[in-house]
């Protein structure tokens, strides 16, 4: 039988933290704050920030300090994000985000001490660091309950913090004068009874294409790692519906189990490209000079032969994929004895959609001056680049 353990929960009581935390429980409670303010660190934070957080919340229309805090953040996206709400049923509200300034490792869970990797999962903070080497810090509960599991059983690692400072071996480091806004903001509601404040510490975001096209790829061949992405995504997807914290459990085996978790729907499903009816102008052409004693001349001469390419170019960007940002397309046609340009095709292009438009608009080039062989026009083959999208 698969047993389950409730992360967010109180075991013994079997109720969220939170859900248990009652409003008499937010009276003014200063004996926290107070300690901190024996430190010179917190002190100094607390004069710069806590009015101008006060004035934040005033203008969110958030009761201050936060009775209710969630924190998150992103390592490939380098985000970390502060939400508050005011009351149990309401949504949460977004208050900050700040850059996370430094990163190490690679993509994925954190699994032994010394891989240098920031953990991905569900955690809370459990310490606040008055001194710490890098200006604060407010710890985090690694190894959780999963990672206990999954992570190496004599050596996992530990010692991750939120911490000031751009420099890291595994942990989230963001400004100093950033970190003494989260210290006064987690400290402040830590003081009216607020002790379980999650930090969910997500690879991506997943509503974001670049990165969820690069979490796609990074998975392809590592089941293990689609695997646990998969119960993360399954936990942000939640709380981006509901802006409430997700249920999480995990299994005997240390796999996160979301409750409730919505049905995976595939995001940034490319666009169907559409079919081109244009039928290209073939010609048959019984004899194409290979040297000739003239080439072939665009109207107006050379000047203006590259400012009709850089026009065609200019144009063509509207019918890239969305993958495609810039190509350098090459066109081979004919310049016919009698000047027009005819029997076009892509050598290198995108898709079979934008080839097609490109031979489109290319035969609308006006006629050349044919080449000229043993005096006579002739048909010449060229070959052309065309710059799209470059700059």
């Amino acid at each position: 039988m698969i047993r389950y353990i409730l992360l967010s929960l109180i075991i013994a009581g079997g109720l969220p933290v939170q859900a248990q935390t009652s409003a008499s429980n937010f009276s003014s409670s200063p004996s926290f704050v107070a300690y901190q303010m024996g430190f010179q660190r917190p002190r100094e934070s607390f004069a710069r920030k806590e009015a101008n957080l006060k004035a934040l919340f005033e203008v969110k229309n958030l009761k201050w300090p936060a009775r209710y805090m969630y924190i998150r953040s992103f390592k490939y996206d380098s985000q970390l994000e502060v939400w508050v709400k005011n009351t149990v049923q309401e949504p949460y509200k977004l208050l900050k985000i700040y850059k996370v300034c430094a990163l190490v490792g690679t993509l994925g869970p954190k699994r032994f001490e010394g891989d240098y990797q920031v953990p991905e999962g569900f955690y809370h903070i459990n310490e606040f660091n008055p001194n710490s080497s890098y200006y604060l810090s407010l710890g985090l509960n690694y190894p959780n309950a999963s990672d206990r599991v999954l992570s190496d059983q004599v050596k996992p690692g530990g010692d991750i913090y939120i911490h000031g400072g751009c420099a890291t071996v595994g942990c989230i480091p963001i400004k100093d004068d950033q970190i003494d806004e989260l210290y006064v903001l987690t400290a402040s509601s830590k003081s009216i009874g607020l002790d379980f404040i999650p930090v969910h510490i997500f690879p991506i975001k997943y509503d974001v294409k670049r990165s969820y096209e690069y979490m796609t790829k990074l998975t392809k061949d590592d089941s293990t790692l689609k695997s646990f992405s998969d119960k993360m995504e399954d936990a942000y997807d939640y709380f981006e519906k509901y802006k409430q914290l997700p249920i999480v459990m995990i299994k005997d085996n240390g796999e996160y189990v979301i409750n409730d978790a919505l049905p995976k729907v595939p995001k940034f499903q490319p666009k169907v490209r559409p079919k081109s009816n244009h039928k290209p102008l073939v010609r048959k052409i019984d004899f194409v000079a290979d040297a000739v004693a003239k080439w072939p001349s665009f109207p107006g001469g050379g000047e203006a032969y590259a400012a009709y390419l850089k026009e065609v170019g200019k144009e063509m960007t509207a019918f890239f994929p969305d993958n495609v940002t810039s190509v350098y397309a090459q066109v081979e046609f004919i310049v016919d004895k009698d000047g027009t340009p005819v029997n076009f095709k892509v050598l290198k292009g995108v898709d079979e959609y934008f080839d097609a438009v490109l031979v489109e608009k290319m035969e609308k080039m006006p006629k050349w001056e044919p080449a000229i062989y043993r005096e006579k026009p002739v048909a010449k083959k060229m070959v052309q680049t065309v710059p799209v999208g470059v700059n």
